[in-house]
């Protein structure tokens, strides 16, 4: 009687699988479903892919995939250690699964389950590579395979450790264990250096923004920002560059020459050592005035230069 039963709710789920899914629910309610799902006979499977292949039978290709469900969730607990929600590296998954099915040849003698694997696994691993952190940490396909093999023998390098001597062993990475794992991955030594390094370190916000306190906190963008980059900065810059060329010169020609000597002396000329002009001692000699003198006489030149500057600008 109980053959009987399951023959006939695995014919009611093979008809409609979507009848056992909850249509809503939380994680472990769809995990429940779809562990619940029938699985395909090799027969069923060669049948309903030639279907898909030669006649597009979408209907056949939502059975090879319903069917698969079941290895997806399974996959997809292999990478809960990366923080990510386990509901999106399901979902993720469960496209690359679909992408299977639409490649998937049943001549090719081997089951869904075995091709499938792959491009699950692929499209998990991409979703962790673009979101686990905002700068990404592998690009190329050897430091991929780096990025998803550190981790584990990290963890089997520690798990050895600690059976030997009983004890806790730091986290970081010995000379010994970077050249076997460099060795095993075939891979330099340097590169599993650099992506431990990346591993290890956090991402930082920007800008944090006001704190629980409604203080403002502290956040690279305090530091990284170049300030002599910001446009009103810029345009100021490009102000005082005119005016020390071309407002200076202007400036300078609304003095007579004996102002002008004494503003240039005192402020414009540099000897070949470096050193300034001429004193107001020796400027008062030359003019056979006081030194009192030349210091008035400059300081109502600078007064007027002052006001060509600011009409200049």
């Amino acid at each position: 009687m109980s053959s009987q039963t399951g023959a006939s709710a695995h014919a009611v789920a093979l008809a409609n699988p979507w009848s056992v899914v909850p249509p809503l629910g939380n994680l472990d309610a769809y995990i429940s479903a779809v562990n619940r799902l029938p699985l395909l006979t090799a027969e069923e499977e060669q049948d309903f892919a030639r279907k898909l292949r030669n006649q597009g039978d979408l209907e056949a290709a939502g059975k090879l995939v319903l069917s698969h469900l079941r290895l997806v969730v399974s996959i997809s607990r292999q990478y809960l250690g990366y923080g990510l929600p386990h509901g999106d590296l399901i979902q993720e998954g469960n496209v690359g699964l679909m992408k299977a099915v639409k490649r998937f040849d049943p001549d090719q003698g081997v089951r869904l389950v075995s091709y499938a694997m792959h491009w699950i696994k692929a499209e998990i691993h991409e979703y962790i590579l673009k979101n686990w952190r905002m700068v990404k940490v592998a690009t190329t396909k050897a430091q991929r395979k780096l990025f998803f093999n550190l981790r584990s023998m990290k963890q089997g390098f520690k798990a050895d450790a600690a059976v030997a001597d009983g004890t806790v062993h730091r986290d970081t990475l010995t000379e010994s264990q970077i050249d076997t794992m460099a060795r095993e991955l075939n891979v330099k030594r340097e590169e599993v250096i650099e992506m431990e390094t990346r591993l290890s370190g956090g991402d930082v916000m920007l800008d944090p923004g006001p704190s629980d306190d409604g203080e403002d906190s502290f956040g690279p963008i305090a530091y990284l920002a170049d300030a002599a980059q910001e446009p009103t900065a810029l345009i100021e810059s490009r102000q005082r560059d005119v005016l020390a060329s071309d407002g200076i010169s202007t400036a300078l020609e609304e003095l007579d020459p004996r102002s002008r000597r004494i503003v240039e002396e005192r402020w414009l000329h540099v000897n070949d050592d470096g050193s300034g002009g001429m004193t107001l001692h020796e400027l008062a000699a030359e003019y056979g005035v006081s030194a009192e003198r030349i210091r008035q006489i400059e300081a109502a030149a600078m007064k007027k230069m002052r006001k060509a500057l600011a009409s200049y600008a």
